[in-house]
């Protein structure tokens, strides 16, 4: 029977999987692109409740190389994946993968496993899922992307390896941020050059008129300062308000990050 006619009843053989399935309530749970409500059991089952007008979805795939066991359901898997990523359990990650988990699985937020181990700053997990083929674009609801995750905490190397990988370096989110300006705004230098040299445009102009310079001048982070000016960065551009990244830079208080933008030969 479609689970459109019918609720899930996933009843986990172990106490210690049935845990993780009611800790994955608060999370809810994303069948078919939508996110469903769910109700879980004391300690044996989840259920969930499929909106009237949802299509039915395709069953989870398994991750590229990794062979699932034929037993067991995959869905249920799905739900453990979640739970192994929350502990950050490399172990319980790499068995729910083993048993027909779909890597690319969301939580409620709209977040795979991939983009929710970049957001807790654990490259060491993600470059696993990265080798099992785990989608590098999928964005959460928000729309931040396993590349702006990745430049925000500032691990060069994972970035390289999303980029290697068919990231997409145009990404927006919905507050009009994107992983150059989230490089730039946190000091990220490597990142800001390493973005450049994948095609990134240092004078790119985002909301508010804001540029990546802006975004390092406003936070003092003169040697990113530096670089995107060496990359051809323009220190005279204004945003909304009419401030240049000099003047963003004086606002903050951050006096060496001003003698920086002066001695560009460009700021006013």
């Amino acid at each position: 029977m479609s689970w459109l006619s019918t609720l899930f009843m996933l009843r986990t053989p172990q106490p210690a999987r049935a845990a993780d399935a009611a800790a994955l309530c608060a999370a809810a749970i994303v069948a078919g692109g939508l996110v469903l409500p769910c109700t879980a059991a004391a300690g044996t089952a989840i259920t969930a409740s499929p909106p009237a007008s949802t299509t039915a979805s395709t069953p989870a795939v398994p991750a590229a190389g990794i062979a699932a066991t034929p037993s067991g359901d995959a869905f249920a898997s799905n739900l453990r994946l979640l739970a192994a990523v929350r502990r950050e359990d490399a172990a319980a990650i790499a068995q729910a993968l083993h048993e027909g988990a779909s890597i690319d699985f969301r939580n409620r937020l709209g977040e795979t496993p991939l983009l929710a181990l970049l957001k807790k700053n654990r490259p060491d997990l993600a470059v696993t899922l990265l080798a099992s083929g785990a989608d590098v674009n999928l964005a959460a609801i928000n729309g931040v992307t396993p590349l702006m995750a990745a430049a925000y905490h500032g691990d060069t190397a994972i970035v390289r390896a999303l980029l290697d990988k068919g990231a997409a370096i145009a990404a927006i989110d919905r507050t009009g941020k994107n992983a150059m300006t989230y490089a730039a705004g946190e000091g990220h230098t490597d990142i800001v050059r390493l973005l450049i040299a994948h095609g990134v445009d240092p004078n790119a102009v985002y909301r508010n008129h804001l540029t990546a310079l802006m975004w390092a001048a406003g936070y003092g982070h003169t040697e990113t300062v530096r670089a995107l000016i060496a990359a051809g960065a323009h220190s005279d551009a204004a945003d909304d308000r009419g401030k240049t990244a000099a003047d963003i830079a004086r606002d903050g208080g951050y006096t060496e990050t001003v003698a920086a933008l002066a001695t560009s030969g460009r700021a006013h």
